[in-house]
C-alpha cells in the first residue's frame, strides 16, 4: 500500500512542482528541507514538530507533502509504529505527541482541495480508525483520539458527498457514536460534529434512517448526551446535538419516531438559560419542536425505518 500511495503521489509531479514554486522563496527555502527531513529517521521527529507548529504559515504544505516522494510513507510509518501500544494500552505521552504531530500534517492534506480526493482514494483515513476504536481514558490516548477526529473533521467540513460516501462505507458512524458516549467533552463535540455533517448530506441521512437499528443507535446516543448535559451544560456540544436532531426530523419516518423519543429536556425550558445568547441554536430547537409536533408536514420523504 505504501508503494501504491507513492505512485499516486508522483502521478502528477509537475502539479506538485508548480505548487512548491508558487510559494514565496523564503517560505519555500524553509519548507522543502523540513519535508525532506521526514524521510530521514534521525531527523523525522524534529521535522514533525517543526512542521506541525508552522503548518498554518506554509500555504502549500499539503501539496508539497503529497507530491514529495517518500513523505506519505514516512507519516504512515509513524502511525503504524504505535499500533502495538494500543492493546494492551501502553502508549506514552512522548509517543502520542509524536504521532499526533504526524496526524496534524495529515489533517493539512485532508483539508486541501487538491489533495483531499487523493487522500480518500488512498484510503488513508483507515489508518486512523484503530486510534478511534481505543477506549483508554489516559491522556495520551485521549489526545490521540482527538487529533484523529480532527483529521476526519477536516474531511467532512467541506460538504463533499464523496467524503460522506467513503466514511459510510468504512463504518465511521459506530466509531463516532462510541466516542460521543464515553469521550471527553471536546472529543464528544468533534465526534458529534462529524455525525452532524454526515446526516446533513442526503446520502448520510438516508443511510441512518434506512433501518430502525441505525436510527435508534444514533438517537439513543444523542438522548443520553442530552441527559448528561442537564447536569453539566455545554452550549458548544448542545449546538451539534440539536442540529443532528433537526436534520433527522427532515425524514418523515424519523420524525414520527422522534415524537416518541425526543428527550424531555429539549421539549421543556431546561436549556433556556444556557441558550440565551445563541439565537441560532434557539431557532434550530424551535424548528425541531415544531417539526415533531406537526403531523406530516414538509420535509424529505422518509425511508422506511423497519428492516435491515
Amino acid at each position: 500500500l505504501f508503494f501504491q500511495i507513492e505512485m499516486q503521489a508522483v502521478q502528477n509531479p509537475p502539479q506538485g512542482q508548480q505548487q512548491a514554486a508558487a510559494a514565496p522563496p523564503v517560505q519555500q527555502a524553509e519548507l522543502l528541507p523540513l519535508v525532506a527531513a521526514l524521510t530521514n529517521s534521525e531527523q523525522r521527529e524534529a521535522a514533525l514538530l517543526d512542521l506541525s507548529k508552522k503548518r498554518e504559515i506554509f500555504t502549500d504544505l499539503a501539496p508539497v507533502l503529497w507530491h514529495s516522494y517518500g513523505t506519505l510513507s514516512s507519516l504512515l510509518q509513524e502511525i503504524c509504529s504505535i499500533y502495538p501500544a494500543l492493546s494492551p494500552p501502553s502508549l506514552t505521552a512522548h509517543a502520542s505527541n509524536r504521532v499526533c504531530n504526524a496526524l496534524a500534517l495529515l489533517q493539512c492534506v485532508a483539508s486541501h482541495s487538491e489533495t483531499r480526493g487523493l487522500f480518500l482514494a488512498a484510503h488513508i483515513p483507515l489508518y486512523l480508525y484503530p486510534f478511534l476504536a481505543t477506549s483508554s481514558k489516559q491522556r495520551p490516548f485521549e489526545y490521540l483520539r482527538l487529533t484523529s477526529l480532527g483529521v476526519i473533521g477536516a474531511l467532512v467540513k467541506h460538504d463533499d458527498s464523496d467524503v460522506i460516501n467513503f466514511l459510510l462505507q468504512t463504518e465511521i458512524i459506530p466509531l463516532a457514536l462510541r466516542i460521543m458516549e464515553s469521550g471527553s467533552e471536546l472529543s464528544k463535540t468533534v465526534a458529534t460534529f462529524i455525525v452532524q455533517k454526515v446526516v446533513l448530506d442526503e446520502l448520510g441521512l438516508n443511510y441512518i434512517c434506512a433501518t430502525a437499528e441505525r436510527f435508534y443507535a444514533v438517537s439513543t446516543v444523542l438522548q443520553n448526551m442530552v441527559q448528561s448535559l442537564v447536569e453539566q451544560p455545554s452550549v458548544r456540544l448542545l449546538k451539534h446535538i440539536v442540529r443532528c436532531y433537526l436534520r433527522l426530523s427532515d425524514n418523515l419516518r424519523a420524525r414520527e419516531a422522534l415524537r416518541q423519543c425526543l428527550p424531555e429536556p429539549l421539549r421543556d425550558d431546561t436549556f433556556g438559560q444556557a441558550l440565551e445568547g445563541d439565537q441560532t441554536v434557539k431557532k434550530w430547537l424551535q424548528q425541531l419542536l415544531y417539526n415533531v409536533s406537526t403531523p406530516g408536514g414538509a420535509g424529505a420523504e422518509g425511508v422506511q425505518l423497519g428492516g435491515h
